[in-house]
């Protein structure tokens, strides 16, 4: 029998986040994305801007922390401001939940990137750095014609580690309330926000050439962190000491991101709960390992204990076919397992 999802994508939200979903140019987006796309559209971008690019869970905040890291010299006195400030999420406003029910229910006690991130990222001070979970299609037109040329690093991850992430992510701070198995049927059906997952890789694959476009793997940060602090830190035109590389990379280890109050979302997750802020939702039956941690895990490979083997195939099927017809891709995602 076949499975709406469409309507399983909106049933498996709580109640009062719950939203129509659109395909704005291909891309699976809540319908409050229409809000801000203009804004995102002819948002002006700065060349001394740093970007991080990503599809959700893929390491993203793990990057950001490192290209901060780097850009002041491993001088990490003043990270312990939180991430969503100095290195805020543009579309945040038009994508996430918790901005749709603040709105809706008019919360105050907000922080202003929430009901307005396009304007709290466009009001940074310079060198500004941005994050964003868009795919390159619908970056900023000053970035898509060349206009702009700020430094754009984009993280890549396995695909069935990502959707686990995804998975437990949203079900901890989107609301979302849906068992593993489902979100695995709306993620490669292309029903999860940002969907197409693959689309989304290659929309920045095919713009490897960009001399301000920097590509990095999950899986490599994993394996040689040193290495890929190293690498970015030359994209970004600085030198760091061997000294240096290794207190950053202390800095990003997993036990540190975990207990980093600027990072690990605690007090946002605590807000969450305390307020009942999407009302009463259950995960995956009850199963409350996916509440309460936004550094839930950081392995690779996890998907090999919590997958089972039909779901494996069927993603093994989907990656085959994108190789098959991206056969470019073949050696970039060699080594992702």
């Amino acid at each position: 029998m076949s499975i709406d999802l469409d309507a399983l994508a909106i049933e498996s939200l709580a109640k009062n986040g719950r939203t129509n979903f659109i395909s704005f140019k291909g891309v699976f987006l809540p319908e409050d994305y229409e809000l801000i796309a203009d804004a995102v559209e002819n948002f002006e971008v700065r060349d001394d801007d740093v970007w991080v690019c990503s599809f959700p869970k893929t390491g993203t905040t793990w990057v950001q922390e490192m290209v901060w890291g780097v850009t002041h010299d491993s001088d990490l006195g003043n990270s312990r401001e939180h991430i969503n400030i100095r290195f805020p999420f543009l579309e945040f406003s038009g994508t996430t939940s918790f901005a749709r029910v603040a709105r809706r229910e008019q919360v105050t006690d907000v922080p202003s990137w929430v009901p307005n991130s396009v304007e709290f990222c466009k009001n940074s001070s310079s060198p500004r750095h941005i994050k964003s979970h868009l795919p390159f299609h619908l970056l900023p037109r000053q970035i898509r014609n060349g206009e702009r040329k700020p430094k754009i690093v984009y993280i890549s991850r396995n695909a069935k580690d990502t959707c686990i992430s995804y998975y437990h992510f949203l079900n901890s701070f989107e609301g979302h309330h849906g068992t593993l198995k489902q979100f695995c049927q709306l993620f490669l059906g292309d029903k999860v926000i940002y969907g197409p997952f693959w689309d989304h890789l290659l929309g920045f694959w095919g713009k490897e050439d960009m001399k301000n476009l920097l590509i990095i793997k999950f899986e490599d940060m994993k394996k040689d962190l040193q290495s890929v602090i190293r690498k970015t830190a030359s994209f970004l035109g600085k030198e760091l000491s061997n000294d240096k590389v290794l207190s950053l990379a202390d800095h990003l280890s997993f036990t540190q991101m975990k207990e980093n109050s600027s990072l690990n979302r605690n007090a946002y997750l605590e807000f969450i709960k305390s307020t009942n802020f999407f009302g009463n939702t259950e995960c995956d039956g009850g199963n409350k390992e996916c509440e309460g941690k936004f550094f839930r895990d950081g392995r690779s490979g996890q998907w090999k204990t919590v997958m089972s083997p039909e779901m494996i195939r069927r993603f093994d099927e989907r990656i085959e076919t994108i190789l098959n017809t991206h056969k470019d891709l073949q050696l970039y995602l060699s080594g992702i397992d």
